[in-house]
């Protein structure tokens, strides 16, 4: 497996750009499912989640054509597709558990592994099958399968999420695009993701109307050919910024809308971080020194994103004072914690909270990332830590972020892949 061997502290001074979104590629993938035409996907990132997409709409028998940088998706199915979403494609990703709206609405059918990926929690899955059912899927679970089918088309409901989950909306606005008249979907995620699947969807034809938490989807009885570019990784973009507040960085970030990330810089302004927006760029400088926060708290969108807790987790450790970080979202998102520990971090964890005791200094030692975030925040770790750190199993940031430690030599981050 490879490892980064990292030398620090670095301060990161330059220009990035900021790639395309992974958690708005992989639905929106995976809704090109419901097409009879031809559609084109623009502005994938270059990371192993996209990959296992791919691979498992190839293996249901969609044909897709990459551009030479990969970044681009000809895509045309079939008029007959394959509906078993195998288990050695499945356990990959879970994001391969969105393909299961998109075959029952269009196929009437489907025999979908129960999902992998990392290792966050229950993150259950019943909110989508529920939900499902609702529209008319019936399903039942054998060896490891979701084995669901419906009689005709599935047809619109009014249904309540019984919690906030954006895989839910996501495969639920998928499947009532080709439902029988109204679907109306209370308690959804907004994230903004969610919204450019839902942009993408209304290209093609679809008819889905935002109002708060509300989603209202007129089902069509057909998609049309589009071209679409989905947005750029805000968890990417608010990444830098931390990056840029760790060591007194300056950084020009370009390729983002600020809007969608408006509330973790206003966390980094309360930081002391001097933050300049304009048009699709940041302008960011961070703090000589950093000021502790209490009660950071993940929340759903609008509030602060679980994916950067780690990375703020990483800052507030070379805060001066006391600060907090409470994880709302998943139940297993601490388990970077102990190797932050190892580079002389002080952290101490009361259930759900973190209370963090920032140190004038970190020192590098070994470290082994658990998950995609959490290998991201020990890159950032490595990069304020004084001396040479090594992050062993990189794969997991390989999922998600494109090119990461090319954009950080770029940056001045003294950072070398070693390949084993």
């Amino acid at each position: 497996m490879d490892k980064f061997l990292i030398k620090g502290p670095s301060k990161v001074r330059g220009k990035v750009s900021i790639p395309g979104s992974k958690n708005a590629s992989l639905p929106i993938l995976a809704a090109t499912l419901l097409f009879d035409k031809e559609v084109i996907v623009k502005n994938l990132p270059r990371v192993k989640d996209l990959e296992v997409m791919i691979s498992l709409l190839k293996s249901l028998g969609s044909k897709i054509t990459l551009s030479k940088d990969k970044k681009t998706a000809k895509i045309i199915n079939p008029k007959k597709m394959k509906t078993f979403a195998n288990y050695s494609i499945v356990k990959k990703m879970r994001g391969s558990f969105l393909v299961l709206g998109p075959l029952v609405a269009k196929h009437k059918n489907s025999k979908c592994s129960l999902p992998g990926g990392c290792n966050l929690g229950a993150r259950p899955v019943n909110y989508h099958l529920e939900a499902l059912k609702k529209l008319g899927m019936s399903y039942i679970l054998k060896d490891g399968y979701i084995l669901a089918k419906s009689k005709g088309k599935l047809k619109g409901a009014v249904i309540t999420f019984p919690k906030v989950s954006v895989g839910a909306t996501e495969n639920l606005i998928i499947a009532a695009c080709l439902a029988k008249s109204k679907t109306t979907l209370h308690r959804c995620a907004i994230e903004p993701e969610i919204k450019d699947l839902t942009k993408f969807l209304n290209s093609a034809g679809a008819k889905i109307k935002w109002s708060g938490r509300t989603c209202i989807i007129e089902g069509v009885n057909r998609l049309k050919q589009t071209e679409y570019s989905v947005m750029p990784d805000r968890i990417m973009a608010g990444t830098f910024c931390i990056a840029a507040c760790i060591n007194q960085g300056d950084l020009e970030i370009e390729n983002i809308n600020s809007k969608i990330i408006n509330t973790e810089l206003n966390l980094l302004r309360r930081v002391g971080a001097r933050i300049r927006c304009v048009e699709n760029k940041i302008y960011i400088k961070g703090p000589k020194k950093i000021k502790s926060i209490q009660n950071i708290k993940t929340k759903e969108y609008p509030g602060i994103a679980t994916d950067l807790q780690s990375q703020l987790m990483v800052l507030m450790c070379k805060a001066h004072g006391k600060s907090s970080i409470t994880e709302n979202i998943f139940e297993n998102r601490f388990m970077h914690v102990a190797e932050l520990r190892r580079l002389g971090a002080k952290i101490n964890i009361q259930n759900n909270k973190a209370i963090i005791q920032g140190v004038k200094k970190l020192v590098a030692a070994p470290l082994m990332s658990s998950d995609l975030r959490a290998s991201i925040s020990l890159v950032l770790a490595g990069m304020s830590a004084e001396g040479e750190s090594r992050v062993d199993r990189i794969y997991h940031l390989d999922r998600g972020a494109e090119n990461f430690e090319k954009q950080l030599k770029k940056i001045g981050v003294n950072i070398k892949r070693l390949k084993q």
